[in-house]
């Protein structure tokens, strides 16, 4: 029952991007910085999409003399046409985000972690096409590739799609503009704190 409730709450977010991304908006975004980290994805959810399209329209040949089936398949190959443009969507409307204080590292609708930068030991931009699961690791690679590495001084909580924690101190992730958002990093880590207000 909680794993239904979760997909299905996952892919109400997929569709309420579609719709975001239709009026050209972005979500929870707040007043810092966005670095976007889809660009590399979108000739792949073409091809996922063209396949899609293809198997649809080969299938309703097949399935001719079976109208019911025919409805059916149909049905869901459009959901699955649907979801696929919602993954893409969410991917484009739910940017990584920094603030003076947060890095939110985030991935389409299922990833959204918010790093302390003063847990941030080390920023770096690290090309890698290649991850093996680690413990106390993440890499959320987009079209296989991640850019950017950050080392943390101490764990951070990550809960996983179905809510398992899991403690991370490394985590490799995609942005277009790899360069940009580490040196955006150590700025804002290099940032002396506001001077509280003596008469306040």
């Amino acid at each position: 029952m909680r794993t239904a409730l979760v997909l299905v709450r996952h892919e109400l977010r997929l569709l309420a991007s579609i719709g975001l991304w239709a009026a050209r908006r972005r979500h929870r975004t707040g007043e810092g910085p966005a670095f976007g980290y889809s660009r590399g994805q979108g000739p792949m959810m073409l091809g996922f999409g063209f396949v899609i399209v293809i198997e649809s329209i080969m299938m309703s040949i097949l399935l001719r003399n079976h109208p019911a089936v025919q409805r059916a398949w149909f049905t869901v190959d459009v959901y699955t046409l649907v979801l696929i443009v919602g993954m893409h969507a969410a991917s484009v409307v739910r940017p990584h985000v920094l603030d003076d204080r947060v890095l939110r590292v985030r991935r389409a609708a299922h990833v959204d972690l918010r790093i302390p930068l003063e847990k941030v030991a080390r920023a770096r931009r690290e090309l890698r096409t290649t991850h093996e699961r680690t413990e106390g690791e993440l890499n959320l690679a987009i079209g296989s590739q991640t850019t950017v590495t950050l080392e943390l001084t101490e764990p951070v909580a990550h809960f996983t799609f179905l809510g398992r924690r899991q403690d991370i101190r490394l985590v490799r992730f995609h942005a277009d503009d790899a360069d940009g958002l580490v040196k955006a990093i150590m700025l804002a880590r290099s940032a002396p704190s506001p001077i509280p207000d003596p008469t306040g």
